[in-house]
């Protein structure tokens, strides 16, 4: 069931915004080549972006270090597999992080969290 006072309240607290893009096949009308470009699927979306560093020694004596990303989205949002998430942090030095989907998100009644990792370009 979705309360729709809670679903406001948690989103008022997302202070981040994304934009989705995906990669779409254009073909050129005159030369008849066909290109890709990046539309937008979504843009300006409220969002949550967090960070979370995990440390594991695993048995050796150095310990390894990995940041997990996770952004908190509407559940509304349907986002593919694959696309390109644009971040964008307005605070005293906005900055933009740009990362793509990693695995199914889990999807709650109020937010849905999806799992990220560095955009490092298209497939």
């Amino acid at each position: 069931m979705v309360n729709k006072a809670v679903r406001t309240a948690l989103e008022r607290l997302w202070q981040d915004r994304c934009s989705i893009f995906i990669r779409e096949e254009v073909t050129d009308p005159d030369t008849h080549l066909t290109d890709f470009q990046d539309s937008p699927l979504l843009e300006n979306q409220p969002c949550k972006l967090s960070f979370e560093t995990l440390t594991s020694t695993g048995g050796d004596e150095v310990a390894t270090i990995q940041q997990v990303v996770k952004l908190f989205i509407s559940p509304d949002v349907k986002i593919p597999a694959g696309c390109k998430i644009i971040v964008t942090r307005p605070n005293e030095t906005e900055r933009t992080f740009t990362y793509t989907r990693s695995g199914e998100p889990g999807v709650f009644s109020n937010h849905q969290e999806i799992m990220l990792e560095p955009f490092r370009g298209w497939a």
